[in-house]
């Protein structure tokens, strides 16, 4: 038990140092933004690479959707991301039609923040379909065809500007399936699903041979790609905002559609893509990369991906994530399971707390703590991982204390001992086995859990899970997924070894 509350302390004080040293590291250099798709993914890197070489830039890279990154900017977690002026326009302003620059820009300043550097080409939504489908070449043809499956990525289907207006606008009564976007385009060409949302640029366009459906009502506005920023950024960063405000008309259409296909069909890494658009177009302090090992088949492939230079710093996250939330978690479930245990008008109410938090998606918890902490990254992280650690450390504490067998505690009564003795030489040292088994879950749990970290900058073995998803690479999802099944198998055994020490401690108690 000692060791327990030991590590729960120690945990707790390195949280305190990473919460404090958080916005003193944040401020040394621009924190760069990307959403979890690949030309966002790409754009942040060409803005990160174009920057480090003026005075330093991060890259907090595939931070999730609109919401997501959005409340990172507001929070100050970071200072600037690609984005598009369809979805500032309808998704972030909420307008109900496509306004002017200048509008953007008066709509936002009250938030701190702006608009500026159009980097040069469009990326609009549209909806395509095999190239094999007769009788549809419009949109205005698909409410002749109510039988058409759609699977659409889960954010189009929620966005304003998205397909509730697109519905509307075109009469379609379908229920579309939400599709990640990394995946849809191999269920489009496995016949499970027959039209998809695509952005314009997307390489994969022509390498699936599909049919863009014409837009013939005229329902999605431009997606010019620009700079969403803080206000405050170009002042802080002066030499690093010049450095990327000279990339403003220098990406085409068919670059950006290009440098998609370089990551998505030739498997390159989207710092040797950004690094290659950077040294072409002549832009001096570009980084020299590694060249990537070689290999062929899908066992070489996640070979060279699970054994890169990544793994030590994604181990490293990974585990301190899960030390310092199982902890933490210790820290709060086993006074609450011990009330609960000594307090039957509680018992209900403690365990109900702790199951409904568990019942909040992650996502959307990590979508609230964002701009609850003002933050990105470790700290919010830790707070949802502790969350949903919580209910089996409570649970067990409070099913190990009821177990105890209670001609034991009539003993203790008659040795004299005062409730306090009672509970910490005679309750918790016999629960200490059942206890122990639910912090083994909660750690197990927590490995699993942890990967949603990566959504919010946090890193972790979950950073590779979602570039896999993005691009739909087996390879790097299965790099990011082995270590994590390791890191599980080996917790749980740490554990068994552990419990088995506890568990004879207890007999030789009783």
């Amino acid at each position: 038990m000692r060791i327990i509350v030991t590590a729960a302390l120690w945990s707790l004080a390195v949280l305190m140092a990473l919460a404090a040293g958080g916005p003193a590291g944040a401020a040394e250099v621009l924190q760069v933004g990307s959403k979890r798709f690949t030309e966002s993914y790409i754009l942040g890197e060409i803005l990160t690479q174009s920057a480090a070489a003026h005075g330093g830039a991060v890259h907090r890279q595939g931070l999730g959707n609109t919401a997501i990154v959005l409340a990172a900017l507001r929070a100050g977690s970071i200072d600037v991301y690609p984005e598009y002026l369809g979805t500032i326009d309808l998704e972030i302003l909420k307008n109900s039609r496509p306004g002017s620059l200048a509008a953007m820009r008066a709509a936002l300043a009250p938030m701190g923040l702006g608009v500026a550097v159009p980097l040069g080409f469009n990326n609009t939504y549209a909806l395509a379909m095999r190239a094999d489908s007769d009788g549809v070449a419009k949109l205005s043809d698909l409410p002749r065809r109510p039988a058409l499956r759609y699977g659409l990525s889960h954010e189009f289907i929620g966005r304003a500007d998205g397909w509730p207006g697109l519905a509307a606008r075109y009469g379609l009564a379908a229920q579309p399936r939400g599709l990640d976007h990394g995946i849809a385009y191999e269920a489009l060409a496995q016949r499970q699903v027959d039209v998809i949302d695509i952005y314009s640029t997307d390489a994969k366009i022509g390498k699936y041979r599909l049919k863009v459906l014409d837009d013939d009502k005229a329902y999605f506005p431009r997606y010019d790609a620009v700079l969403l920023y803080r206000l405050d950024a170009p002042e802080r960063f002066p030499r690093q905002w010049a450095a990327i405000a000279a990339l403003e008309g220098r990406i085409s259409a068919a670059q950006m559609i290009a440098m998609n296909g370089a990551v998505e069909l030739e498997g390159k890494s989207f710092a040797e893509v950004a690094h290659a658009f950077l040294a072409s177009d002549g832009k001096a302090g570009a980084r020299a990369l590694p060249a990537a090992r070689l290999g062929t088949g899908l066992a070489a492939a996640v070979a060279n991906k699970l054994f890169d230079a990544s793994l030590w710093r994604l181990t490293r996250q990974h585990v301190l994530l899960v030390l310092v939330s199982v902890a933490l978690a210790c820290l709060a479930g086993i006074p609450l399971g011990v009330l609960a245990a000594f307090a039957p008008r509680l018992r209900q109410a403690v365990l109900g707390l702790a199951g409904v938090l568990q019942t909040i998606p992650s996502l959307a918890l990590l979508a609230m703590l964002i701009p609850a902490l003002g933050r990105i990254g470790t700290v919010p992280a830790l707070v949802a991982l502790v969350v949903y650690a919580l209910l089996p450390v409570v649970r067990n504490t409070c099913t190990g204390i009821l177990g105890v067998p209670p001609g034991l505690r009539l003993a203790a009564l008659a040795l004299g001992l005062t409730p306090r003795q009672r509970l910490l030489h005679v309750d918790l040292p016999l629960a200490l086995p059942v206890i122990l088994a639910g912090v083994k879950t909660a750690a197990v749990m927590s490995v699993g859990t942890a990967t949603i970290a990566a959504f919010i900058g946090a890193g972790g073995y979950g950073e590779r899970i979602t570039i896999g998803l993005a691009l739909n690479d087996n390879a790097m999802l299965l790099a990011g997924a082995i270590p994590a099944a390791v890191l599980a198998l080996a917790t749980q055994a740490l554990f068994e070894l552990v419990e088995r020490f506890a568990a004879r401690r207890a007999i030789v108690l009783t």
